[in-house]
């Protein structure tokens, strides 16, 4: 619709001095887009949210996207859901692993509710907000996801957001191609990081209050908005017309621009939205630009390959990217174009950027955070590997036994506050046979550097000699 230019401009201006003051006296954990938060309420809170969260988040995030911000509901639905979770488990009496486990849970179930994307959902937890890969939180996770997504079904019902139907005619080529797009995705991914981390500079150095930055974010939704109109909102028909093929080139080159920097520039004033629809969105343009290059494959299909790609890139979560993509739209048949280009995306974007817009946020607040896992070397590694036959001053020690890990001694260790242990065999708890210490736990994390470090040729193939012509076991004839 045409409305007024003075109402695309105020409206997104009213919004953000709306929220302003909700996240100035209410909680300042409102602003941004919710990922980050929930990353650091498990990091760092000891999973511990606000209950004012739970209900002024979704509100703030209403406010923003109703008038006009560029923004997805997914992070504010994450943070409200995990704030749920997060008050649920601090009313009973748990560790904090287990309020991780609930905030979690809480967090993909308020996701997987939304889209109706159970499988994404869980393994959204997996790569991005458990930081672990255990039974133990695992298991309740994926039963939150799917009571929240039965129970969506007779509310929302059970379609798919983003139907797309037809034939994809894959060739050798089309998969080389998977790659450039990758590549492509991988450079707008970089692009979108550094100008949200270069906006938000340049706000900081802003000589007001951070309460009126909403209000400079939604004056930049505004001008965005009067350019291009599509632009605004969360944008699921622009989504839509991307995935179907029926978006002109001049739209789309608009649209890629428009709504990348408003996104970037309005998403760090504090305002309250989220990453993933967006980011799909504007891959999903970079994709349409894509399909007047690259040869015809199937309705939507380059498109679907590109969000994918931004969303490996943007948020170091590949598979999420992939089958968010496939459940989203149905498409379960570009699992492998799809897997392609996410990889190359998420691999690219590592090289190219030390950290994602998911994390630079949290490491600029002072805070380290990991997101590879590996096989704990001292898990690999066993008592009677290292120990030492030494038995003299173990009075008042912590005994550990013969085929206990590395890792087990570890923790002894720091439970009982000692640097070094007794050894007794598991089945006299009498007789020390020896000792451990410290230093002798290095050995599992040496060997762990070793073959990360060493470098050998196991395999020296050797070609077989010919005999010259004219002679037979070395003799001549």
């Amino acid at each position: 619709s045409h409305h007024n230019p003075v109402l695309i401009i105020a409206a997104p201006v009213i919004g953000g001095l709306v929220i302003g003051l909700m996240a100035r006296y209410g909680s300042e954990r409102i602003r941004g887009h919710g990922m980050p938060e929930a990353i650091e309420a498990i990091l760092i809170g000891g999973s511990k949210v606000q209950p004012r969260v739970a209900v002024l988040k979704p509100i703030a995030s209403a406010i923003a996207i109703g008038t006009g911000g560029p923004f997805g509901a997914e992070g504010p639905i994450i943070m409200t859901g995990g704030a749920i979770g997060s008050m649920f488990a601090q009313l009973l009496k748990l560790t904090a692993d287990e309020r991780k486990t609930l905030l979690v849970a809480g967090a993909v179930a308020g996701m997987a509710a939304t889209f109706n994307t159970p499988r994404a959902a869980v393994l959204l937890a997996v790569e991005l907000l458990l930081f672990e890969w255990r039974p133990r939180s695992y298991v309740p996770v994926s039963v939150a996801v799917a009571v929240a997504t039965v129970l969506r079904r007779p509310m929302l019902g059970s379609g798919l957001l983003f139907p797309v139907t037809g034939h994809l005619h894959l060739t050798m080529p089309v998969y080389l191609l998977c790659v450039v797009s990758g590549l492509v995705s991988a450079g707008l991914a970089g692009i979108a990081t550094v100008l949200v981390y270069a906006s938000e500079d340049m706000f900081r150095r802003l000589p007001i209050h951070w309460m009126w930055w909403p209000a400079i974010g939604g004056l930049i939704i505004g001008i965005g908005g009067l350019i291009v109109p599509q632009a605004l909102g969360v944008g699921y028909n622009v989504i839509d017309a991307e995935l179907t093929g029926s978006i002109g080139i001049g739209l789309l080159v608009g649209l890629l621009i428009v709504k990348t920097m408003i996104w970037a520039l309005s998403l760090v004033s504090g305002t309250a939205g989220g990453v993933l629809v967006p980011m799909f969105m504007i891959g999903g343009e970079l994709g349409g630009l894509e399909s007047h290059i690259f040869p015809t494959v199937g309705t939507g299909f380059w498109a679907l390959v590109a969000l994918a790609g931004v969303l490996g890139g943007v948020m170091r979560s590949p598979l999420t990217g992939v089958v968010f993509a496939v459940e989203l739209t149905g498409r379960f048949d570009a699992i492998l174009p799809l897997l392609i280009g996410s990889s190359i995306a998420f691999g690219t974007s590592v090289l190219i950027l030390k950290r994602s817009v998911l994390t630079e946020k949290i490491a600029r607040r002072g805070y380290h955070v990991s997101r590879e896992y590996d096989v704990d070397p001292l898990e690999m590694a066993f008592v009677e590997d290292v120990m030492s036959d030494d038995t003299a001053d173990l009075d008042d020690v912590p005994l550990v036994r013969i085929g206990d890990t590395l890792r087990h001694v570890a923790y002894v260790m720091a439970h009982h506050h000692q640097t070094r242990c007794a050894v007794v065999r598991r089945d006299d708890e009498f007789e020390a046979v020896g000792s451990i210490e410290l230093a002798d736990l290095l050995v599992g994390r040496r060997r762990d550097l070793e073959e990360m470090r060493d470098t050998e040729r196991v395999l020296r193939p050797r070609l077989p000699r010919l005999a010259r012509p004219g002679k037979q076991n070395g003799r001549a004839r």
